[in-house]
């Protein structure tokens, strides 16, 4: 397997976790804002991708799987935060504050969704979507790092092709 093959592979999951994530916002499930952090690493990953696709070398890589690694630790955090393992952000917890927020925009239809960070909207064999994000991205950290070790391997191959 290439250095390529892995970094399509890896930036691929990236997109393909962040199309899920997109899919089941369209579906009625919005994110909160743990959720959004952990779309960023996502983007990045993808952008990296890009990147090491047209310029090649390891230190590309290495950053795609801290990208990958960063998602993955949010996720799980966000996880500990919705089994009560430990307190999240005030902001989008049961304790947060709404400040800002009348009675009425609570109540109306139309008014703003507060999506809490400590409540599970869905899971699948136990694990929430935080869970499955951190679980799918620590898998991604692995192809990440393939790409990197493959990079030295094409390398090393390429010049004893030449020598």
């Amino acid at each position: 397997m290439t250095q390529k093959f892995w970094v399509v592979l890896s930036a691929g999951g990236s997109a393909a976790l962040l199309a899920g994530a997109y899919m089941f916002q369209l579906l009625g499930y919005p994110p909160c804002a743990m959720c959004l952090w952990q779309r960023w690493p996502h983007f990045a990953a993808i952008l990296i991708g890009v990147l090491a696709i047209k310029f090649g070398g390891r230190f590309l890589p290495a950053l795609g799987a801290l990208a990958a690694a960063t998602t993955g630790a949010i996720g799980v955090f966000h996880t500990g935060v919705e089994r009560g393992f430990w307190e999240g952000p005030s902001t989008c917890t049961g304790g947060g504050s709404l400040d800002g927020l009348s009675g009425a925009d609570l109540l109306t239809i139309t008014g703003p969704r507060v999506v809490m960070c400590d409540q599970v909207s869905w899971e699948l064999f136990t694990l929430s979507m935080a869970s499955w994000n951190a679980l799918f991205s620590f898998v991604l950290v692995v192809g990440w790092i393939l790409a990197v070790r493959t990079s030295g391997a094409s390398t090393a191959a390429g010049s004893s092709r030449n020598g």
